[in-house]
């Protein structure tokens, strides 16, 4: 039986706990501050089941950007817009 020649093994660094932070982004903050918006949104918006159309309608923007928003996909949503919602 061949033997299987193994990795040398990657150093391990615990997170910060802001995964934006970690991969050096000058604005992690207000990224991980978006982020956690969003999931606040997205979970809202699942509990109360409401559609992407009633909720574009409700947040005052279409539908494709409320997909946009439910897919975590933040460009153009900056805290502020994503408190006002």
């Amino acid at each position: 039986m061949a033997r299987v020649k193994s990795k040398p093994r990657e150093a391990v660094i615990q997170s910060s706990g802001n995964v934006f932070a970690d991969l050096g982004f000058a604005d992690a903050e207000e990224r991980q501050t978006e982020v956690k918006l969003a999931v606040a949104i997205h979970e809202l918006l699942q509990r109360h089941r409401v559609s992407q159309s009633e909720a574009g309608r409700q947040l005052g923007i279409n539908q494709p950007k409320v997909s946009a928003l439910l897919n975590y996909r933040l460009e153009g949503f900056f805290v502020e817009r994503l408190m006002h919602f």
